[in-house]
């Protein structure tokens, strides 16, 4: 800009013929008339102490056909300083005038303010223009001057927002994800991941649509899935070789899951003794580390089944257990904290409890359906458990149907399931949740009770997983 403001300058000084107009090395081109004196470049060096400022005529230069665009451009000669030494191919300024700090030097304070032309053109919008410098004298207040517009940030790249301990290079991790600087405000910071899985265990009831037994393949393809968003799996029962499936498929897949076997007991004695020789059989044939514990029964306390007959039911199965070489595993019953009592807990490894708030008489919020739960845990844990773990053998939220006041939508199983897994980290509690697919192999139920699942009854995922991982 101040080589440019200067050539217009040299134009009204071409009747003093004090500046030559051949070209100099290193110089700006002149916008500017063709006439003033023929100059068409800006010498790069010029004794200013011997210019005539009187005799400078201003009206010489046609204003008008100054290109302001150019003038100020943000393109500029270089600058010479002491710090920034003239190249050889570029004239030095005589050393017998002031020392230049820019490409022209400013002239003398006591050179009178020269008369300016009454209009000047404005500059582009789109340029940025700087504020008038010393370079050429100012006009008169009379005559218009290109209003400054903003100047543009020294960096042309985006760079990562500054961490608040300042430091010379930004550093990254998997809790912190670089932010481009830009003209709108900052987006919030992601949210954190609250584990390194999704959810801690699913019940798992691998039936058919109409009830009939699948193949192991099909198990393997479902189990597939499953292990993508738990590292834990709920059987209840042994029946259309379930658990014998199960452990095939996480072993010919290598899939990191756990199995928490389960023992149907509600149709009698002698199906607890059928479920128990075929959970010992598949457990021998394949690796017995994979089997995390078995449960003797679900909510029978709740059906009707005496306690004693209950305690009666577990010892066995632990009895047999140690005989077979299994003792290892854990044995326990899973019922309802309604129904939960401290001689239950007493003969149980784990006291595993079946917790639901979507059959409340009241509903006020998720959130606070989510707080029941973990309270009435809490309760277990308190005054019954006697100090052994407290797990969530079920806890859940339909996506469809009617059970009272709470809403049955797959937003709000989206936001149960998200809030619950979060609260039952917090609180310090392991989980099943209630379930892996649509049931719809329970044909006849309400509708309700067949809407529970992540996946849907075809094993297509119901909503992003991703969202399972947000605390």
């Amino acid at each position: 800009m101040r080589a440019c403001l200067s050539s217009i300058a040299l134009a009204a000084l071409a009747s003093t013929q004090v500046v030559s107009a051949a070209p100099v090395a290193g110089s700006a081109k002149l916008i500017g008339r063709d006439d003033a004196a023929g100059i068409q470049y800006v010498p790069g060096s010029v004794d200013w102490d011997k210019v005539d400022w009187s005799q400078v005529n201003w009206s010489a230069v046609s204003w008008d056909a100054v290109n302001w665009q150019s003038v100020f451009s943000s393109e500029q000669p270089p600058i010479y300083t002491s710090e920034a030494p003239v190249s050889s191919a570029q004239s030095q300024p005589p050393s017998a005038a002031p020392a230049p700090t820019s490409a022209v030097p400013a002239p003398p304070s006591v050179v009178p303010a020269p008369v300016p032309p009454s209009v000047v053109p404005q500059p582009s919008k789109t340029a940025p223009v700087p504020a008038p410098t010393s370079v050429v004298p100012p006009p008169p207040t009379a005559a218009p001057t290109p209003a400054p517009s903003p100047k543009p940030q020294p960096s042309t790249s985006p760079s990562p927002s500054p961490s608040p301990k300042p430091s010379p290079e930004p550093v990254y991790t998997s809790e912190s994800t670089p932010e481009p600087v830009t003209s709108s405000p900052a987006a919030p910071e992601p949210e954190k991941p609250a584990s390194s899985g999704s959810l801690w265990g699913l019940t798992y009831s691998p039936y058919n649509t109409d009830g009939s037994c699948p193949d192991v393949g099909t198990v393997t393809s479902q189990l597939q899935k499953v292990a993508g968003v738990t590292g834990n799996i709920r059987l209840y029962s042994t029946d259309c070789s379930q658990l014998r499936n199960a452990l095939q498929a996480i072993s010919s897949s290598n899939l990191n899951l756990g199995i928490h076997a389960g023992l149907w007991i509600s149709d009698g004695e002698s199906r607890m003794q059928s479920d128990l020789d075929e959970f010992i059989a598949a457990t021998k044939q394949y690796d017995s580390s994979l089997v995390k514990g078995v449960s003797v029964g679900n909510e029978d306390l709740s059906k009707g089944m005496s306690e004693s007959t209950l305690i009666g039911y577990i010892n066995q199965v632990r009895a047999r257990l140690q005989s077979e070489g299994l003792g290892h595993i854990p044995v326990y019953a899973t019922e309802q904290d309604a129904h939960f009592t401290k001689a239950i807990a007493a003969v149980c490894d784990v006291v595993q409890v079946n917790i639901y708030s979507i059959f409340d008489s009241i509903f006020t919020s998720v959130d606070s359906s989510v707080k029941s739960v973990i309270q009435r845990a809490d309760n277990i844990r308190n005054n019954v458990a006697g100090g052994k773990p407290v797990r969530f053998g079920e806890t859940g939220w339909s996506s469809a149907g009617s059970t009272g006041p709470s809403p049955l939508s797959l937003t709000s199983e989206i936001a149960y399931v998200q809030k619950f897994k979060c609260a039952a980290a917090a609180a310090g509690y392991d989980y099943f949740y209630f379930e892996a697919k649509d049931a719809l192999w329970k044909q006849g139920q309400a509708l309700s009770e067949q809407s529970f699942g992540i996946f849907g009854h075809d094993f297509v995922q119901k909503f992003d997983f991703g969202l399972l991982n947000l605390c």
